[in-house]
């Protein structure tokens, strides 16, 4: 193997950074609206905006706001006009992040140390949470030592209340949902769920990373929704992400706090290093200006007529998106329609995972979900001029598929049906696994999916379930039933 090495000499900036725009030949075309997730564009002179707001602030550095007061500045107005969209009081408070991932984290956090401060004699804490809660709080249980405690959803796709209030026991330290939850678009009864953290006096967080920059405007353009920020009682945080529907640049979102008593737990302070005193207020030690600028710049730049603008465009489209979709008879939608975006299943025995294949083939983005088995599409205003060439496409491909069963067994759906349906989740774990190791081993090298399992120490239990099915699915779940509890 060749490893790439550091040039002897330096090459002209011209000629970097036209191999640079080379290498995006293979990459997702978000411009043309053929993507559904990933990237939120409004089109070329915003992005030109946000390349100069952000630029403005390359060099910037958000560790010390002492030494960079304009970032300080710039992060204090956006979480307070993000408090003010969310309904938070004058109490409120909160800080930047990387992204919606760094929000979660940290809202966990805070919450974990907030009970070792007001409830010590808790060593084994635990956090209640509907299955679909977003996998980052799962991030947040293995990294800061919380047992996530996951509740199955009801039949309407929602966070079973009742069932999380029995889950709640002396060691929960946090309440968590979600508005919406990612897989079905679905916003979890916040309410109720609200009372029962008023009642059970803990923490109770809203993962709106994904909703939080576009519900406030739905609601404002009649769309019906339920309560679910601030204005519920028992809401005690909120992340809510920038760079998604709120069109700032890459990683940029906040987590705000109902009031300081929840925030001052989520900062870092030593004193006693050798280089100083040192406090940081979320996990990242240096603070990229850039974002932070952005953001800023974003918010004024769209301002509330902004956002309405293109959140009736994203809900005009998701309409259409949504009627197309109903229209083919192998399709059924799942979930609320609470927000601008759609996941779709099949409506009987019809496979989506082929589907989603032959319309990667035709050059569309497909974001494949499991446990069902279906499609999400995350819908913006620049997916409009492509809604009608996307559904003229999935309504070939369904039939295709439907003629032609044997596509389920070829390809990436093979891969992913075969994953869905190991019922031992460690062996899925392991063979993802290998996938990480080899994207970033020396080679860097991204391998083919569709080949998943035909290594010599993992493809043994694919290719059992492969060739015996639902009788080798069978004695691997007994198997799975006689493991010790507590171990996978």
């Amino acid at each position: 193997m060749s490893r790439k090495s550091i040039p002897l000499q330096g090459r002209s900036h011209a000629d970097v950074l036209e191999e640079m725009g080379g290498f995006r030949a293979d990459d997702a075309d978000y411009k043309a609206g053929r993507t559904w997730s990933l990237v939120y564009y409004t089109g070329e002179e915003h992005s030109a905006f946000l390349k100069k707001a952000h630029n403005t602030y390359f060099s910037e550095n958000g560790l010390n706001p002492m030494a960079f007061k304009s970032l300080k500045r710039m992060e204090t107005e956006v979480v307070q006009m993000a408090a003010g969209m969310l309904n938070g009081g004058d109490d409120a408070v909160g800080t930047m992040t990387s992204g919606g991932t760094e929000s979660l984290l940290m809202a966990v956090k805070a919450a974990r140390d907030r009970a070792r401060a007001l409830r010590p004699w808790i060593r084994r804490p635990n956090m209640v949470l509907p299955r679909t809660i977003h996998v980052a709080v799962d991030k947040a249980a293995h990294y800061f030592g919380v047992k996530a405690r996951y509740v199955d959803i009801g039949p309407d796709t929602r966070a079973d209340v009742e069932a999380m209030g029995k889950a709640i026991d002396r060691n929960t330290i946090l309440l968590a949902a979600s508005a919406p939850q990612y897989p079905y678009v679905t916003i979890d009864p916040i309410e109720e769920l609200g009372q029962i953290a008023l009642k059970k006096k803990i923490p109770f967080h809203v993962d709106a990373c994904f909703g939080g920059f576009m519900l406030p405007w739905l609601e404002k353009l009649g769309h019906p929704l339920p309560l679910w920020d601030f204005r519920v009682p028992g809401v005690t945080s909120i992340s809510a992400d920038l760079h998604k529907y709120g069109y700032a640049s890459k990683g940029a979102s906040v987590v705000i706090y109902r009031d300081m008593s929840y925030l001052k737990h989520q900062f870092f302070i030593s004193t006693d290093w050798p280089g100083g005193i040192y406090a940081s207020p979320s996990m990242a030690g240096t603070r990229a200006g850039g974002p932070i600028a952005a953001a800023w710049a974003t918010m004024m730049a769209m301002g509330e007529s902004g956002y309405l603008e293109l959140a009736a465009q994203a809900l005009d489209t998701t309409k259409r998106l949504r009627a197309g979709i109903e229209a083919i008879p192998q399709l059924r939608l799942m979930g609320e329609f609470h927000m601008t975006a759609v996941t779709w299943a099949a409506a009987g025995d019809v496979s989506v995972y082929a589907i989603a294949d032959l319309m990667a083939e035709r050059g569309w983005g497909c974001d494949r979900q499991q446990n069902p088995a279906s499609i999400h599409l995350t819908v913006n205003a620049n997916n409009a001029a492509s809604v009608d060439a996307y559904l003229a496409d999935l309504a070939e491909c369904a039939a295709h598929v439907q003629a032609h069963p044997e596509l389920a067994d070829e390809g990436e759906a093979a891969m992913y049906g075969m994953m869905a349906k190991v019922p031992i989740r460690g062996l899925v774990r392991h063979s993802i696994g290998k996938v990480m190791e080899a994207m970033y081993s020396p080679s860097g090298e991204v391998p083919d999916l569709s080949k998943l399992g035909e290594g010599e120490d993992d493809g043994v239990v694919m290719k059992l379930i492969s060739k015996y099915g639902d009788q080798a699915m069978s004695v691997l779940d007994r198997l799975d039933g006689l493991r010790p509890k507590g171990r996978s």
